[in-house]
């Protein structure tokens, strides 16, 4: 997969972000986490050269089976557990955990998931986060609140993707985000 910017579309602001995610995937070596293979830097456009992943997202796996049993359910999300768990022991927190985030490398029944779009990680390294990011209906409480937050926020879309896997529809919903 290749994903690209054009540099001039780019506020300073969109730049260091940019940056940021390619130090934080450049770190990231994990068998759960899509690799960052390559990075072309051609003036105008930059272009990152993702691991190829085939299989689709986790979201259109449970819009297909409608909902996972137990122990699929457990046994697709031990590795995003995983693979979180490493970002976090790295100081990575992702921020933005969803099925569509969450991708197979083929089209098999029992393929390899991953964890991908790290475009709203940031490193926290015991600081606590404040900008409110993420996903309505994955964010944790803490994230809209404001006052801080770390890592654990992560594992609260976690939770919510468990839910939306074993029931088939998401735990809080409203027209309004």
């Amino acid at each position: 997969m290749i994903a690209f910017e054009y540099r001039d579309s780019l506020g300073s602001d969109d730049e260091q972000s940019l940056q940021l995610e390619v130090e934080i995937l450049n770190q990231l070596d994990h068998p759960n986490v899509v690799r960052l293979v390559e990075i072309f830097d051609e003036g105008e456009v930059i272009y990152l050269v993702m691991e190829l992943m085939e299989g689709g997202e986790l979201f259109d796996r449970i819009v297909e089976k409608e909902s996972y049993s137990e122990k699929m359910a457990a046994d697709t999300i031990k590795p995003i557990v995983d693979a979180i768990r490493y970002c976090h022991e790295l100081g990575i927190v992702h921020r933005d955990l969803k099925p569509e985030n969450l991708l197979y490398e083929t089209t098999q029944e029992h393929s390899n998931i991953k964890i991908s779009d790290f475009g709203l990680a940031r490193f926290v390294n015991g600081e606590y986060a404040t900008t409110a990011c993420g996903t309505p209906g994955y964010i944790a409480p803490e994230v809209i609140q404001g006052n801080g937050y770390g890592q654990e926020v992560d594992y609260w879309s976690i939770g919510i993707i468990l839910y939306v896997m074993l029931s088939g529809f998401p735990p809080f919903y409203n027209e309004n985000n």
